[in-house]
Parts: C-alpha cells; sequence; structure tokens
C-alpha cells in the first residue's frame, strides 16, 4: 500500500492506494509533513484532487478501491451519482438505495466513507437543509460544498 500527504485548501490530505487503485481519501486534524516524491500509483489521484481543488475539475475519473461491506460499497456507488454543486437528503439517498427506512444504516455507511471529496459524502444533507454529519468536521464540509456552488452558500444552520 502506497501512502501520500498533500496540502489542500481543507488541511493536510493523506492518499493510499495501490495498482488496484485508491483505497483512502482523509483529511488530516494534523500537521504533516507533504510527500516529496507522490507513488506513481497515487499521481493521477494526486492530480485529479489538486485540479478540484483549484476548481478545474468537477468529476473523478479514477480507479477506486475502498474497502467496505457490500451494503457500504452500494452507498458509495449511489453517493458518486450525486452532482457536482447539488445535494441530497440522507431520506433521498435512502430511498435511491432501495430501502427508505435504512436512514441510519445509510448515514453510517456514509460516515465510513473511505474516500472523502472523491465520494462526495459532504453532498448529503439533514432533509431540513442543515449540515449533518461529516467526519472531517462541518466546517469541512460547509468549505466543500461552498466550493461546489458558491452561488448557494452553506452555513451551518441553513
Amino acid at each position: 500500500m502506497e501512502t501520500c500527504i498533500i496540502a489542500s485548501p481543507i488541511g493536510f490530505t493523506k492518499i493510499c492506494g495501490d495498482t488496484q487503485g485508491i483505497s483512502s481519501v482523509t483529511v488530516l486534524n494534523s500537521e504533516e509533513k507533504i510527500t516529496d516524491v507522490i507513488p506513481e500509483a497515487l499521481l493521477e489521484g494526486v492530480t485529479q484532487l489538486q485540479d478540484y481543488f483549484k476548481g478545474e475539475r468537477q468529476q473523478f475519473d479514477l480507479t477506486l478501491n475502498p474497502q467496505g461491506s457490500d451494503f457500504q460499497k452500494r452507498v458509495w456507488k449511489q453517493l458518486q451519482q450525486i452532482p457536482y454543486g447539488k445535494t441530497l437528503s440522507y431520506l433521498e439517498l435512502s430511498k435511491q438505495v432501495g430501502d427508505a427506512k435504512a436512514i441510519r444504516a445509510v448515514a453510517n455507511a456514509n460516515a465510513k466513507n473511505p474516500l472523502w471529496i472523491i465520494t462526495p459524502c459532504h453532498r448529503v444533507i439533514g432533509s431540513d437543509g442543515s449540515l449533518t454529519g461529516y467526519a472531517g468536521g462541518l466546517h469541512r464540509k460547509q468549505w466543500l460544498l461552498n466550493h461546489e456552488n458558491p452561488n448557494k452558500q452553506q452555513t451551518l444552520f441553513s
């Protein structure tokens, strides 16, 4: 497994993966040493993330290899269908996954998404429009949503 650390507008970002694909992208809560030489297996992921943060990329085209249960992978696959600049409620996501009553299970799978930003769990909000639950912190979720849709500024208490 290869690993690298890059700087991003929302914090130091750790990317892990190998020739089978990117397995995780997380934003760290501490300062880390930025990787001097990006491993070949991670180079395209780093490039696409940097393009995203510069506002030059709205979709990722990467081989992904997240580890999780079949249900989690189904939820993560559905997250990738949420368009750039749009949001979806947990209830709507549950319906799309096939069970409106599975809101807690869907929210739990969303929280365990190992591919932050690339699999856009930040685009899932409360039914009332509030920013709820984001493993990276609500301030990062707010930043990402505002980055993707500057005309509709999200606040923590929408």
